[in-house]
Order: structure tokens, then C-alpha cells, then sequence
């Protein structure tokens, strides 16, 4: 009985996989339609990935000073380390969108280096 009502769900999913896949591609004409359509889906990503990492950064920020304060109040049952990695990495989490932004400033936004002037370098 169980074996039958897996075998229907899978089914299912790949009928309404079929189904999306289908609908997706009638809307889209052509290939190009399609690249546009990832290359603006992909264009947001950056805004989405600092605000992941703010979100993230603070929390961990906020569970490591509660592990601290778990740490003061209880020594030998938590160990100072563990609020401390913590804050550590909940430090990181917040500052990355700000590192990521000075480093591509620093390099260039969308100006990658070809492989000739890599060659035409002279040091």
C-alpha cells in the first residue's frame, strides 16, 4: 500500500514538473528571451546575498553575546569559546557586503582583464 502511494506521488511531481517546464517554455519564444530573462534574475543576486549576510551577521552577533552571558552566569558549563566564534563569524557576516563592495570598486566593475593585456603587461 505504501509502495503504491510513493509510486503516485512521484508520479505526481513528475507530471507537475512536465507541467511547469512546459508552461515556461511557451512563454518563452527563443533562446534569447530565456538568457535575458536569467542574466536580469542574476543581476539582483548581489542585493539579495547582503541582505542575507546582514540578517545572518546580526544574529549571530546577538547568539554570541547570549552565549557570553550564558558563559558569565555558568563557567564551567559553556566555555568562552563559543560566544566568541560566534561573534567572530556574525562579524564577518555583517562586514562582507562592505568588503565585497570596496573590492570591486578597487578592481572595477564589469571590466574583467583579457588575456592579452595580461600579455602586454611589463613589470
Amino acid at each position: 500500500m505504501l509502495a503504491k502511494i510513493k509510486i503516485s506521488y512521484t508520479k505526481a511531481t513528475a507530471m507537475a514538473m512536465v507541467v511547469i517546464l512546459t508552461s515556461g517554455v511557451a512563454q518563452a519564444n527563443n533562446i534569447s528571451n530565456i538568457a535575458e530573462n536569467i542574466t536580469n534574475s542574476i543581476s539582483e543576486l548581489p542585493t539579495l546575498l547582503s541582505a542575507l549576510s546582514y540578517m545572518f551577521g546580526l544574529l549571530l552577533a546577538v547568539l554570541g553575546v547570549m552565549k557570553i552571558k550564558d558563559h558569565v552566569e555558568n563557567p564551567t558549563q559553556t566555555p568562552l569559546k563559543d560566544g566568541s566564534i560566534r561573534l567572530a563569524a556574525g562579524g564577518a557576516l555583517f562586514a562582507l557586503p562592505i568588503v565585497t563592495e570596496s573590492v570591486l570598486n578597487t578592481i572595477g566593475q564589469g571590466s574583467a582583464v583579457s588575456q592579452a593585456e595580461l600579455n602586454s603587461l611589463s613589470f
